[in-house]
């Protein structure tokens, strides 16, 4: 490295902890703070989303201009586009979030030991997450609200195809701490966007609590393979509707409509869809049909392709893709326990569905996989934060750690031991003063 890089490296690297020591201190002041003042401050950062719409709107513009211009993927446009429904959607989360019952300083467990010894297990907030994602500026603000709720402060790095809505973002929830006496640090945006600035972010192990990326593949494999702070990884959604022998053939219909083609960029989106032979002959050719209608391209396996042909050919790869598109993998399998070996084959841990009135057959399902979230009878875009009750959510955890799932206010939270006692020791022979 030459000289003019290591002056360039270490000034990153005193600007990231500067950011990440203030936006700490500005935690501690969060943590403290009582559920009415965070109440308050959060219905004050919707109102203030809502007031600057505008601003956010037409900086949102001007970012989906730019991502045309460089010939950005359909699905990373539509995550980075907001309109005024989706913005809409943005300000009612926040509230949302405000109205939501506060995890901090929750009793999850309480006993009495022989000694006398009250233990306790009690809800804290983890200090300073970094949020490291890629387009969705509503992410800006949900993190922000899910994490000031949980009592921490965030560190905000998004991608530079949202730089300017971001901005108009962060700008509106400034304004509402302002507004509240509290410091802008709570809620801290990184504007360095250089790959060495992300680098030297995920070595702050003494500053940075939790980092969570959002986003593709690569950016995911590179936080993970490069942090030393805890890792939350939200990875691919290879997520699989399984129609069953029993299926009522109009819901499974639904599901599958529902699942694929209401917003193909998100990551609950279906991108496979399995259907037992028995029912295969019927089911397969109608819900193609209304698939293919709706612009969505078929790959299917040999037994698919001769029931319905327009249908491409499946390969392996596309059994693991998230194609995040109007794509859907097909397979025709033998049975339930093939649908899950399949699942288990080619599943991210995301989400899975199951269309049957079978209730053993639901069961089994449910309790054979061990993704993050499984529905029965339901469509797959129900794997959300705020469709769970969440308010929002700042990820969809894939990563088997704390939080699993959705993860909203009390997935930022961990649990600590409070023991209260009145003069107990341990040992009989301990002195007395």
């Amino acid at each position: 490295m030459n000289a003019a890089a290591e002056m360039r490296d270490g000034q990153a690297s005193a600007d990231i902890r500067t950011l990440a020591l203030a936006a700490r201190a500005a935690g501690t002041v969060a943590a403290a703070l009582s559920t009415a003042a965070k109440r308050d401050v959060l219905h004050a950062m919707a109102a203030a989303l809502a007031a600057q719409s505008s601003d956010i709107l037409a900086a949102n513009a001007r970012d989906v201009a730019a991502a045309q211009a460089k010939g950005l993927a359909a699905a990373m446009i539509d995550r980075l586009r907001l309109d005024e429904s989706r913005l809409d959607s943005v300000v009612r989360a926040v509230n949302e979030i405000a109205c939501l019952p506060d995890p901090v300083g929750q009793v999850t467990r309480r006993e009495q030991r022989p000694n006398g010894l009250t233990i306790e297990r009690v809800r804290i907030p983890l200090g300073l997450i970094a949020m490291i994602y890629e387009s969705r500026p509503n992410v800006t603000a949900d993190a922000a609200a899910l994490c000031f709720h949980a009592g921490n402060a965030v560190l905000l790095r998004g991608g530079s195809e949202a730089i300017h809505s971001n901005r108009a973002i962060a700008a509106a929830l400034h304004s509402a701490l302002r507004a509240h006496g509290l410091p802008e640090a709570t809620v801290t945006l990184v504007e360095d966007l250089s790959r060495e600035t992300v680098m030297k972010l995920l070595q702050l192990t003494d500053i940075v609590d939790l980092a969570i990326p959002r986003g593709g593949v690569g950016l995911i494999r590179f936080v993970a393979e490069h942090a030393r702070v805890p890792v939350i990884k939200h990875y691919q959604g290879v997520c699989h509707l399984y129609v069953d022998a029993s299926a009522d053939t109009n819901l499974a219909l639904r599901l599958a409509i529902d699942g694929k083609t209401t917003r193909p960029s998100a990551c609950n989106a279906l991108e496979t869809l399995l259907v037992h032979k028995d029912i295969a002959a019927e089911f397969l050719p109608r819900v193609a049909r209304e698939l293919r209608a709706r612009n969505v391209e078929l790959r299917g396996d040999d037994t698919s392709r001769a029931l319905f042909a327009d249908m491409n050919a499946a390969s392996e790869d596309d059994y693991a893709a998230e194609f995040l598109d109007l794509i859907l993998a097909v397979r025709v399998v033998d049975d339930l326990d093939t649908a899950i070996a399949h699942i288990h084959r080619y599943g991210s841990d995301h989400t899975e569905v199951i269309a049957t009135r079978d209730a053993m057959a639901a069961d089994k399902f449910v309790h054979a996989l061990r993704s993050a979230v499984v529905l029965v009878n339901a469509s797959s875009r129900f794997s959300d934060g705020g469709e769970l009750g969440l308010g929002a959510e700042i990820g969809i955890s894939t990563t088997r750690l704390h939080a699993y799932g959705p993860m909203g206010a009390e997935s930022l939270t961990i649990e600590r031991y409070v023991v209260r006692g009145d003069g107990q020791v341990r040992h009989a022979g301990s002195a007395n003063p």
